[in-house]
């Protein structure tokens, strides 16, 4: 049952999606359509529900105590190619994983009343689901790439058929679709080259790692100075892209508005992550001299997007638009803790994937929900909803100041984690990149806690906002989760930090170790 654990994980979506289109629907031809739907609907949330469950079942079994992948299935695949089947989890993936189980019924649940093409809804969802997991679990090089290609088409069809503006949805697809593409084009590039140049006759990842990391430590380079370079940038970019860090975030708005609660909840919450996962698992134990040498200025953009996304985050009238701007800021502190190549700083920025994942995701579950009773995103409409939807407030403020970084809350353990990882890194000017990011959160804490103000407090002056129904069952239900991990993960890290502290110090070490060389 555990060798088999990830693969059921895998495809258990597509066996959800695949029961919504093969089994019979004749005893509900004389069925109201609205009943069909809701038919569809309670076999996403089971499924999805069921999804999670499982991944609950690899965590509690994962032993912390390993810094190799565990759970691992291994059988050949395409053998001409010396491409296998090759899945795993560590310390680094195995929250990844779960997050990303954990989302998906949230994303279901708070798009319940979707009324078009429900089934086709959410086969799409369970497709993205399959992609995204399929990342995070793959150890062979090509077949993370297939799922890389394959998360990508469904969140397109997300965007593009149930986005919010019939205008501009298909315009934010487009543009999405060339960013993703020509980024994972430019990663398959890099890894045919590593394939090629390492001698190997395996796409597996570990392998090959292996093989670079043990020449290397002999003197021996197997792939030359200025191809590695080259190579470096080639995954960087893919990765760089769907992150995004500033210049390469130009999709990012406009798709986050424009995709429909649940793609945005997918997007934000682990979509953004594989791009960080992708430089933790490939840029820096493949070429850790040039991951070292490119750190500076990786920590520079990583500092520059963060101030910018907070500085576009303050003159927002969309709170959507808001929210799309403050995770861009947020993933900076990302990028800057994996790069400063710290223990802190790395286990910060792990901690703080998963933090952006429930933080970021819950406001936009907050958006999303205020939209729909007001069909209206700008800031100026709202006022006085905590006297109106209390509930729906009170998880508003907490989710909130979990994305501000308040102590107590998830985001102030991430964020405090690689500040002071990065202040004490060896990386040239990790001080002054330290320094500017600390700015960043009086920035965070302006827009946050003006938002917080135009859209809880004041007087009800909209009449429009006087009969506004507070957070239904359901509503709860999605809600309520994500609000007590904020607090959990805010309060007990270690459950969180123990977990990894093995994988994540395995890669700072090779990289700080074999860099040195």
């Amino acid at each position: 049952m555990e060798l088999y654990l990830i693969t059921i994980l895998l495809f258990l979506p597509l066996l959800g999606a695949a029961s919504m289109w093969g089994h019979s629907l004749a005893f509900l031809h004389r069925v109201p359509l609205e009943r069909i739907r809701e038919h569809y609907r309670w076999i996403a949330l089971v499924i999805a529900g069921l999804e999670f469950l499982i991944s609950l079942i690899l965590l509690f079994k994962f032993d912390s105590s390993k810094s190799e992948p565990q759970f691992q299935l291994n059988i050949p695949w395409i053998e001409g190619l010396g491409a296998h089947f090759h899945l795993g989890v560590d310390g680094i993936s195995l929250w990844l994983v779960v997050l990303t189980t954990f989302l998906l019924p949230i994303a279901i649940l708070v798009t319940w009343r979707v009324n078009n093409n429900v089934r086709a809804y959410f086969t799409t969802l369970f497709l993205l689901e399959t992609g995204i997991i399929g990342v995070f679990v793959s150890l062979d090089m090509l077949l993370f790439y297939l799922f890389w290609e394959m998360s990508i088409i469904p969140m397109g069809f997300l965007i593009g058929v149930w986005g919010a503006e019939r205008e501009h949805r298909v315009h934010a697809t487009i543009k999405f679709l060339i960013f993703t593409v020509v980024g994972s084009l430019f990663m398959l590039v890099g890894i045919i080259g590593v394939f090629y140049y390492s001698g190997a006759t395996t796409f597996d990842l570990l392998e090959i790692t292996q093989t670079l990391q043990s020449n290397r430590a002999a003197g021996r380079e197997l792939i030359p100075a200025n191809l590695a370079v080259w190579f470096w940038l080639a995954f960087a970019l893919g990765f760089f892209v769907k992150i995004p860090i500033w210049p390469l975030h130009a999709w990012l708005p406009e798709t986050y508005v424009q995709a429909p609660t649940s793609g945005s909840i997918m997007m934000a919450g682990v979509m953004a992550k594989m791009g960080a996962y992708g430089l933790m698992r490939f840029n820096l134990p493949l070429f850790p001299d040039v991951s070292m040498k490119f750190a500076p200025w990786v920590m520079a953009l990583a500092v520059i997007g963060l101030i910018y996304g907070a500085l576009l985050a303050i003159v927002q009238t969309d709170l959507k638009r808001l929210v799309a701007y403050s995770s861009l800021s947020h993933l900076g502190y990302v990028i800057l803790g994996i790069f400063a190549f710290t223990s802190q700083s790395m286990q910060g920025a792990l901690f703080q994937m998963i933090n952006h994942g429930i933080s970021t995701g819950a406001l936009f579950v907050c958006v999303g929900l205020i939209t729909q009773r007001r069909q209206t995103r700008e800031i100026s409409e709202f006022g006085g909803m905590a006297t109106q939807m209390p509930g729906y407030s009170t998880a508003f403020m907490i989710i909130a100041f979990s994305s501000l970084g308040l102590p107590l809350l998830n985001g102030f353990i991430g964020e405090i984690l690689i500040l002071v990882g990065t202040f004490s890194s060896s990386v040239p000017y990790s001080k002054v990149f330290a320094v500017i990011g600390a700015a960043g959160v009086v920035l965070a804490s302006i827009y946050i806690l003006w938002k917080m103000q135009r859209v809880l407090f004041g007087a009800v002056t909209k009449e429009e906002n006087k009969e506004l129904e507070d957070l239904t069952r359901r509503e709860r239900v999605a809600l309520i989760p994500m609000v007590a991990l904020a607090i959990v993960l805010g309060v007990t890290p270690m459950v969180f930090l123990r977990a990894s502290d093995r994988t994540v110090n395995q890669v700072r070490t090779a990289v700080v170790q074999q860099s040195s060389k």
